[in-house]
Order: C-alpha cells, then structure tokens, then sequence
C-alpha cells in the first residue's frame, strides 16, 4: 500500500480511507452528496497524487509522443495541454491521459493511478526513437481545485493572473510561497478551477495554505467518491469503465482526439482509419433514467423486445439532477439520441432515454 504527502492530514479531516489503484485514500469526508454539491457551487480541494507523472525528454521526445498518442502534439504551443490516448496497437486503449508540453524536447504525460506502471512499460517497449522516459510519480503530489469561487481563493497565493489561463494551459512559477509549482487550469469536474503539482516535501504546507486562503469561499476537501460523480455529470470517461484495452476511441466517442492529419503516423491509425469508414459495432452513448432506479456498471441494457444490446458502464444518482444517469456501450443501431432503451436491474427492464452529453449544463 502507498501512501500520498497528505495522508494524516486525511485523517485528521476525518476522511474515510480506503484501498485505490494501490493507495490509501480518501473516498468521502462529509459526504458525496454534501462533497458534490459544493464543487458544483463553491470549492473543493481533491488529493489526486495517485495520479502518474512521465517525462518524455531528449531530441526525439517530439516524434515519440506523437507516435504513442492519437492527438496531434503539432498542435501544441509551449504551456498547451492536450487530452489524448494510448492506442495499444490491437485497437483498444493503453490509457487516456493528459500531454503537457514545454518544448519539442520536454512533455509530461500524466496517466491514471491505477495504470502508472503499465503505461510506464508501455512507453518503454514503444520506445525505438530514444526518447529519455521517467517515471516521476513517486516525487510529485498533486491537488485538484475544483469549483466556481476555486480562483477567487487560489489566487491568494500566486502573483500568476490566474484569470487569464484559457482552460488547458499550464505555468510553472511561485505558489504559496513555493517555486516551480504547475499551475495547471484543468480538472475532470466541469466545475472550473486548477490542478497544481508539487514535490511531496512541500505537499502538507502547500494544502494547508490553500485550506486558509478557501475558507472564507467555504472549501470543503473533497473525495473520491464525489469526483466520481461530478465526472460522470459532465460525461468524462473513466478508464476501467468507459475505456479500456478492447474500446477503441471511436467507439468510446474520443473521435475528436483521434486525429488522422497526413503528419500524424501513430501507432493503430491504419486500423482507426478502417473502422472509421466502415463504421463501429458498438458506440458509447449517455442516457437517463425515466423511471425510478440507479444504473450500476455491467447492468444488461435491453430494446422494447427484451433483447440485450448492450452494457452499462458507469452510472450513478446524478446529485445536481436528482435522477439516474450513466453510460454505456449499445450496439451501433440503437444509439439514436432520444430512443428509449431499457436498464436490466434485479430482472427487471427500467425505461431509460438516450440523452446528449454533458447531463449536467451550468
């Protein structure tokens, strides 16, 4: 079991700790009802050091990343972040992750917890470009500042105008009396604000800072529950769920970071490429719930005759709509925003509608 830079200040928080990709962390402190609802309203502080931290160094870094990526780091200015993918080479996904670029020569690929090491190994066996790779995320903490008054308290303690940050883009400049930090405007809540990373010997004073500088906002620490539920709000896959090594990112409706530009030879573009113009089998979709019931992962999704098309991957009660909502792969031919479909739960088929994404608009 590891541990991150904050976890006796999660106890002391009275936050209920549980296993998770391989840490103890924490799954909720007041509740992921009462959690929600203030990110959505106010602010929150997340601990996501889970998370993993690869460098890409060196002359080749640039022909690297765009190899082991679907998007297309062209596309990138120094400061630009970029959500992207590993395709696995047998169609599926490796990992989703997020591309921070510096130079041509420097990135930093932040990956999922619960994947570091494999994505790691991944990128070593791709690696015939001599990128210099390192893995990073045992030496670096990373809090998420999530909500609508999230700038108001942050920018307390940074001279960076916070307010002129286009969302994906990142600095690395003073923070709360620290230097180097990566002041990053992004997050996977839909509710605005920063994530920041940090070395772990500063990680306990950098939280107890933004704590301060929040209080008056109403911050509340926040975990990983409610993070959970404030991404499926918004329609943000989750790697386990939504993704995985046998969906490919058409499938998963991550088209718009699939990009088949004639500079951008990535690893499976000629199998991506063929699915595209044939079509897909299958297609994740988002519904809601008409009737009464909460969707479950790997609950059988039937049509009117009973007959099962699909699977539901992530589903929750929505706090900010008060109903069901989840997503799901169905079979390609009942995918039809506004259809009715129907959710398999103990044997019995509740009415569904597929809705367009996000579920919940500001």
């Amino acid at each position: 079991m590891k541990y991150t830079a904050f976890n006796e200040i999660h106890k002391k928080l009275g936050g209920r700790l549980v296993p998770f990709a391989g840490f103890e962390m924490p799954v909720e402190y007041s509740g992921i009802n009462d959690e929600h609802i203030t990110v959505r309203e106010k602010l929150g502080i997340f601990d996501v050091s889970h998370m993993g931290e690869i460098w890409v160094k060196g002359p080749n870094a640039k022909a690297f990343v765009q190899k082991v990526t679907t998007n297309d780091v062209n596309l990138l200015f120094p400061g630009k972040i970029q959500y992207s993918c590993f395709p696995n080479g047998k169609g599926g996904i490796v990992d989703d992750l997020l591309v921070y670029f510096y130079e041509p020569t420097k990135y930093l690929l932040v990956v999922n917890a619960s994947n570091t090491d494999k994505d790691f190994n991944w990128l070593v066996s791709q690696n015939t470009e001599g990128a210099i790779l390192e893995n990073a995320s045992d030496r670096i903490s990373q809090v998420a500042v999530q909500g609508p008054l999230a700038i108001k308290a942050l920018q307390k303690l940074t001279s960076v105008d916070l307010s002129k940050m286009p969302y994906f883009t990142f600095v690395t400049d003073e923070f709360a009396g620290v230097g180097d930090v990566i002041i990053s405007a992004t997050g996977y809540t839909g509710a605005g604000g920063f994530e920041l990373y940090f070395y772990n010997d500063v990680a306990a004073g950098i939280w107890e800072k933004i704590m301060k500088a929040g209080e008056e906002f109403g911050i509340k620490p926040i975990g990983l529950a409610a993070r959970d539920t404030l991404r499926l709000e918004m329609g943000y896959c989750l790697y386990g769920n939504d993704i995985n090594d046998t969906t490919s990112p058409l499938e998963a409706g991550l088209g718009w970071i699939t990009k088949f530009n004639l500079e951008n030879d990535f690893i499976d573009r000629e199998f991506l490429e063929k699915q595209k113009a044939k079509g897909v089998q299958k297609k994740l979709i988002a519904f809601e719930m008409i009737d009464r019931g909460i969707p479950r992962q790997h609950y059988d999704i039937a049509n009117h005759n009973g007959e099962i098309i699909g699977e539901v991957t992530s589903g929750t009660m929505s706090p900010m709509l008060k109903k069901g909502i989840g997503m799901a792969y169905v079979k390609s031919d009942f995918c039809k925003t506004g259809s009715e479909i129907f959710i398999r739960i103990r044997e019995k088929d509740i009415k569904a509608i597929i809705v367009e994404l996000p579920f919940f608009k500001k």
